[in-house]
């Protein structure tokens, strides 16, 4: 009997499906870029209403740098096309690994190590947070290694099996929750096991990691009496409205506080000094005061739009390696943005995930918009599959290179 071949899916298009593609594709990339610049534009106006009391406008002075930050690294990486990126997957993450190893060397905020804090001139200090770069990174590394090892990936005892892969996820785990970030460790090893089951992991794989990892979860909540009062305090945050459940009462309160249509832009009362974090991982809850359910309602829906729109474009992918990075990248920003509206509305204990392009965060927004770029990568690259060499040459052209 011959030996079992395993076959390496063909992503690229018959003929006469081409021009059946390019406008789905061109529709799917520009509906996201559009929802994006909804999101993020929708995200700076609600952030300098929930923190103009608190510091005026330097946390939307800061949040705008960052936004322009992340487009100018999103034209780099859109310019060099998502194959050049994901070449170098190997250096994008150890790069983050490293950077996670040293934020553990900051001083802790909140008992959490997850920032690395620098001087900037005009806008003193200033945070980046490493684990928001590896959830992109990870995509990147867990997409180009089941790309290219697509034969080998899911065997356990071949080199280029499922033990290296397995190694570097867990390591890049491992390193976020040293810095005491469980939510995040949860959304990359989410996202990078989406990818392996989309890639064609086997099952028993899948079950067997998810069964340690979610082990391990278990206790370690268990054992910590603080994560553990967070879990208990759901069913009622009022009834310890003071201590565990402070957070999460007052962004109920704040919810049902702003009804159907809300108070008024910048009119919320309990984000003056009565709301943590009502700027990063609960501006969701001032929007909801202010504008009321019917814009948070909206919200959901561009959230929706948005992931739609990823998939289609990776479902349009010419290329296996673009479809996984595509879905990955589509999981982990939903996933997000579930986590954020579960933790403000008291349907999962409180952590720190901010709302994607909406919330507070240099690191987040950053990153969300380098994820959009990538995005729109594999896009243009399933209209026009030379487009990064037409740019590039482009440019060598009006800086009189050849």
């Amino acid at each position: 009997m011959p030996p079992r071949i395993n076959r390496i899916p063909d992503f690229s298009l018959p003929p006469g499906r081409e021009e059946e593609t390019l406008p789905d594709c061109a529709a799917s990339a520009l509906g996201l870029l559009a929802v994006t610049v909804i999101l993020i534009s929708f995200g700076l106006t609600m952030l300098y209403s929930a923190s103009f009391t608190l510091s005026g406008i330097s946390f939307f002075k800061k949040q705008l740098i960052w936004v322009f930050a992340g487009i100018g690294a999103g034209s780099v990486i859109f310019t060099a096309g998502y194959r050049r990126i994901c070449k170098n997957r190997g250096i994008w993450l150890l790069i983050c690994m490293l950077l996670l190893v040293a934020a553990l060397f900051f001083d802790p905020v909140n008992g959490a190590r997850r920032w690395i804090r620098f001087p900037m001139p005009g806008l003193g200090e200033v945070s980046l947070q490493p684990s928001e770069l590896t959830k992109i990174a990870l995509c990147i590394f867990v997409a180009g290694y089941c790309t290219d090892f697509s034969r080998y990936f899911s065997r356990f005892k071949h080199p280029r099996g499922i033990i290296p892969l397995g190694a570097a996820i867990g390591l890049s785990g491992a390193l976020i929750w040293a810095g005491k970030d469980m939510g995040t460790c949860l959304l990359v090893l989410s996202a990078a096991a989406a990818i392996m089951v989309a890639a064609g992991l086997k099952l028993r794989y899948l079950l067997a990691g998810g069964g340690v990892v979610l082990t391990y979860f278990t206790y370690k909540v268990l054992s910590d009496p603080e994560r553990l009062s967070r879990i208990i305090t759901i069913s009622d945050p009022g009834k310890d409205g003071l201590n565990a459940g402070y957070q999460l009462y007052r962004s109920l309160l704040a919810l049902g506080s702003g009804g159907w249509f809300g108070l008024g832009f910048g009119q919320s009362r309990l984000k003056t000094k009565y709301l943590p974090e009502q700027h990063t991982d609960f501006i969701l809850s001032v929007v909801g005061e202010e504008l009321g359910l019917i814009v948070i309602w909206l919200v959901i829906l561009l959230y929706l739009l948005w992931g739609y729109f990823a998939i289609r474009i990776a479902t349009g992918s010419r290329s296996r390696l673009g479809m996984l990075l595509a879905f990955g990248l589509a999981v982990a920003i939903q996933l997000q943005a579930l986590i954020n509206l579960a933790v403000i509305s008291g349907s999962v204990p409180t952590k720190g995930m901010p709302a994607p392009f909406i919330s507070y965060g240099g690191s987040n927004i950053a990153a969300s918009i380098i994820a959009v770029s990538l995005l729109l990568s594999v896009a243009m690259e399933s209209i026009r599959p030379d487009y990064s060499d037409g740019i590039i040459n482009s440019v060598r052209k009006f800086f009189g290179k050849k």
